[in-house]
């Protein structure tokens, strides 16, 4: 229906008045996050879009350099940035010209409002007359000194829509005073022919249980750890990523007599990581909320949910939203609570098996990146016309 809504507004417009729109995001560096832009220029063949990216970006987990992947129907454009790898300070000198040069209808800023990224893009797409946009995963209610808060309350009276990942950050964003237009449509979706089920399973294999995710305090990867101290069976777990908590996590694996069955593995590309979820049986993303920050989303969930992995997550933030039916929710901290979560998936594959299905159907209802991609493009037509 809402592809069928978007052909006849492409119709009735005509192929040739093309819909400008400069997008500045530095999410798309990572090569998946892409397809969702390649999914949209297919999806509307009148779209016109410029995707503004930096050559890099780097944070306190290490540099990630920008993957070019899916890059087919629009332009991937790469524009130096100042302060990298500061979340608040970032912002793209040359981002002028590149507006000025395109003249887009929309400027859409995949970006949070407190972040100098956004009011300077903000401020520019305004000034060549263009309608903006921003986006927003912050979920708890956070007061920022001056500059920033000065920032914020810029970017909610001077602009035409806002994009919310969850439901909890919209709660946020209206009870800070944003009045405006508002949509909750998650930043990125899940391609689903490409995280799929392996054709077929080992059947005397151990069950594989996965983390993906920074190693930190926040992510409970020692609550994980501790749960799997006290699972029986035939089971192997592995640690995907990096983060500070690393040696910590290796040391308490060791003293817990895990050594054999946990392994730690660094990040993979974006590109492998279908290939990894199709080793898994069970991902566990067992998050703990903290003053500053609560789970705002669990990007994994739906990654492994599509490849028809059964998922298990602490009931913190948006977790139990994303899982919903699909899978199983345990109080976050509780490792004995985990355990027995752990435990009754193990000695019954059937229960891992049917939440993995259960899981793929619910990333074919909500979360893939045709439907991302759509929900967007609609909003793109309603602030244009």
């Amino acid at each position: 229906m809402l592809l069928g809504a978007i052909l006849a507004w492409t119709t009735e417009r005509g192929v040739m008045d093309s819909l400008r729109v400069l997008m500045v995001s530095k999410a798309c560096i990572v090569g998946m996050y892409q397809k969702k832009l390649a999914a949209m220029a297919e999806m509307a063949p009148d779209l016109d879009l410029t995707v503004v990216v930096p050559p890099f970006w780097r944070d306190e987990w290490g540099k990630t350099s920008l993957e070019r992947v899916y890059t087919h129907g629009y332009r991937l454009e790469v524009v130096p940035m100042m302060f990298n790898g500061s979340f608040h300070l970032h912002f793209y000198p040359g981002l002028g010209k590149v507006i000025a040069r395109e003249k887009p209808d929309l400027v859409h800023i995949d970006e949070e409002p407190y972040n100098i990224a956004t009011y300077h893009a903000n401020v520019l797409g305004r000034r060549f007359g263009a309608k903006t946009l921003w986006f927003s995963w912050q979920n708890l209610a956070r007061q920022y000194p001056p500059p920033f808060s000065w920032i914020e309350q810029y970017n909610l009276r001077h602009v035409d829509h806002a994009l919310v990942g969850s439901r909890t950050a919209a709660k946020v964003w209206r009870a800070k005073g944003y009045e405006g237009g508002l949509d909750v449509i998650p930043q990125f979706g899940v391609d689903p022919s490409v995280f799929c089920a392996p054709e077929s399973r080992p059947p005397d294999a151990p069950v594989h249980i996965v983390y993906v995710g920074r190693l930190v305090s926040e992510k409970g990867c020692d609550v994980l750890l501790d749960a799997l101290a006290n699972v029986a069976g035939n089971w192997r777990a592995t640690l995907l990523g990096s983060g500070p908590e690393l040696n910590a996590l290796r040391d308490q694996a060791s003293s817990l007599g895990l050594d054999g069955q946990v392994l730690f593995r660094p990040w993979l590309p974006s590109t492998d990581m279908p290939q990894f979820y199709q080793t898994a049986d069970v991902l566990v993303l067992p998050s703990r909320p903290r003053p500053n920050w609560t789970e705002q989303f669990g990007r994994v969930l739906t990654e492994a949910m599509a490849s028809e992995v059964a998922v298990v997550g602490s009931n913190v933030g948006e977790i139990p939203h994303v899982i919903g039916n699909a899978g199983m929710v345990f109080p976050e901290g509780d490792a004995a609570a985990l355990a027995d979560v752990l435990n009754r998936v193990v000695s019954v594959p059937a229960v891992y098996r049917a939440l993995g299905v259960r899981g793929r159907a619910r990333v074919l209802s909500h979360f893939t990146q045709q439907h991302i991609a759509g929900a967007t493009l609609a909003v793109y037509r309603k602030l244009v016309t």
